[in-house]
C-alpha cells in the first residue's frame, strides 16, 4: 500500500492510526490507496502491540432470546468507551467451561457472563484471574470478586401476581425455571405475593424450565389438574410460548380460559402472534452496569459495594384478561 500511495511505510502507519504527522494530501492518497486495495487495519493486532487487548468477553446462552436483546445493549454500551466484544457461545454440545476458555484464549480483559450456572467456586475462580461480571444470577457472597448485576426477580414475580389478582384471578399457577438463575426468586416472588393476597392455600408451582419443552410440559400436568388454575406464571418468555402451544393444541383460549405471563420482555414476546404480557427486564441498565462494572474494574474505578439490582417492570398484551 505504500508503494501504491508513493509514501513510506511510516507515514502509511501514522495514517491509518490516525496519528499527528501526515499532511492532508498525504492522508488523502494513503486512504485512497487503502479503499483501492481493501485494506482494513488490524485493531485488534494494534492492540495487542500496546500489551492492552481492550476485548471484553461476554459468555451467552445461544438459545436465550434474552440473551440475544441483552447482547446488543452490551455493543451499545462497550464500544463507544473503546472496547470491543469477544462472544462465546453456550450450546448444548458447547459448556461453560469451553464458553470461558476461549475467551481466556482469545486475551479478553474481562468477562461478563449472561446467565452462568457454573459452579460458585468457578466463577470465584475465574475472578481471581480477571474482572468478572455476573449477569442475571444471585450469588449471595459465595463467589468472592464477582461483580453481580441483576434484575430484582422476586418483584418482578410478585408483580406479575398482582396484575392477575387485580384482574380477579385466584387460582394462579406457577411453572418455575428448576435450577436456573433467578428461578429461586421468581419462584418466592410468586409465594409471597400469593400469601399477601390471601391464597398461601392456592399456590401451585410445578418443575419447570429454561426451554419450551419445559413449559409446555408443565401446562400438560396443570391441564390434568382439577380445577384448572385460571392462570399461569412461567419462568420466562421461551417457557410461555411453550405453555401458549400447548394451551392452542388443547383447544384452550387464551386469555378467555387461562391467562399466561412470561418473563423477560425479550423480542419472543414482542412478536405480533404472540403478544405476550410478561414482565420485562431493563435491558439497556444492566447492559450498562455490566460493561461499566468490568470497565470500571480494569481501569482502576472505584465501584459501589454490592449486587446492582434493577427494577423489572410489568408489560400488559394480549394473554391476560379477566377470568370467564
Amino acid at each position: 500500500m505504500a508503494a501504491r500511495a508513493g509514501v513510506s511505510t511510516a507515514l502509511v502507519s501514522i495514517v491509518m492510526r490516525d496519528a499527528k504527522g501526515a499532511g492532508a494530501a498525504t492522508r488523502e492518497r494513503v486512504l485512497q490507496a487503502a479503499q483501492e486495495i481493501g485494506y482494513r487495519p488490524d485493531a485488534r493486532a494494534r492492540l495487542l502491540r500496546s500489551h492492552r487487548s481492550h476485548l471484553l468477553g461476554v459468555q451467552f446462552g445461544l438459545q436465550h432470546p434474552f440473551h440475544s436483546d441483552l447482547l446488543e445493549g452490551v455493543y451499545a454500551v462497550a464500544e463507544p468507551a473503546g472496547y470491543q466484544i469477544a462472544l462465546s457461545a453456550v450450546a448444548a454440545g458447547r459448556g461453560e467451561q469451553r464458553a470461558t476458555d476461549t475467551l481466556l484464549a482469545d486475551r479478553c480483559e474481562a468477562l461478563i457472563l449472561l446467565g452462568p450456572q457454573a459452579p460458585a467456586a468457578r466463577l470465584a475462580e475465574l475472578a481471581a484471574q480477571l474482572p468478572v461480571v455476573s449477569v442475571a444470577r444471585r450469588l449471595r457472597g459465595s463467589a468472592p470478586g464477582v461483580e453481580v448485576v441483576r434484575t430484582a426477580d422476586d418483584e418482578g414475580a410478585r408483580q406479575a401476581v398482582d396484575h392477575l389478582v387485580a384482574l380477579g384471578h385466584r387460582d394462579i399457577a406457577h411453572i418455575d425455571g428448576g435450577r436456573a438463575p433467578g428461578a429461586a426468586d421468581r419462584r418466592r416472588g410468586y409465594r409471597t405475593a400469593m400469601s399477601r393476597h390471601g391464597l398461601a392455600d392456592r399456590v401451585r408451582v410445578l418443575p419447570g424450565g429454561l426451554t419450551e419443552e419445559d413449559g409446555a410440559a408443565g401446562a400438560r400436568a396443570l391441564l390434568d389438574t382439577t380445577p384448572r388454575p385460571t392462570a399461569v406464571l412461567a419462568f420466562n418468555d421461551r417457557s410461555a410460548t411453550g405453555v401458549l402451544d400447548t394451551l392452542l393444541r388443547a383447544r384452550v383460549p387464551v386469555p378467555d380460559e387461562i391467562s399466561v405471563i412470561g418473563f423477560d420482555d425479550s423480542h419472543l414476546a414482542r412478536l405480533a402472534h404472540i403478544n405476550l404480557t410478561t414482565v420485562g427486564q431493563n435491558i439497556p441498565r444492566l447492559a450498562e452496569l455490566a460493561v461499566g462494572r468490568a470497565i470500571a474494574r480494569l481501569e482502576g474505578e472505584r465501584i459501589p459495594e454490592g449486587e446492582a439490582v434493577v427494577a423489572p417492570h410489568l408489560v400488559v398484551r394480549g394473554t391476560t384478561a379477566e377470568p370467564a
